[in-house]
């Protein structure tokens, strides 16, 4: 029971830092600290990513929704009503004679 105690007490003293062996502790210990390391700023990098593709994924919604209204709106200008009702308003109408059509033959 003794060197159980004394084990631990040496553990939270730290005296596996301080000892003559102990280089091969620090290598370890360093060693664990950089994957650490390395795998937090991993996790930084990926949370960071996500935020830019929800982003991301949400301005392709809105600029989907904006080319549709677009799209909408143009379909309704070629409308032969709605052009009709333009040129009213500027002072065209429509011809009352129908075109007649020129033919034309070459010679050779």
């Amino acid at each position: 029971m003794e060197t159980k105690r004394k084990n631990i007490y040496d553990f939270l003293r730290g005296s596996f830092l301080t000892d003559e062996s102990s280089f091969n502790n620090w290598r370890i210990i360093i060693f664990v600290v950089v994957l650490l390391l390395i795998m937090i700023s991993s996790a930084h990098n990926i949370d960071r990513k996500g935020v830019k593709i929800s982003e991301l994924n949400k301005k392709k919604r809105e600029l989907r929704a904006e080319h549709i209204d677009i799209g909408t709106i143009l379909m309704r200008t070629k409308m032969e009503s709605t052009i009709r009702e333009k040129a009213l308003k500027i002072g065209l109408k429509p011809s009352e004679t129908p075109p007649k059509i020129i033919k034309v033959t070459q010679k050779k």
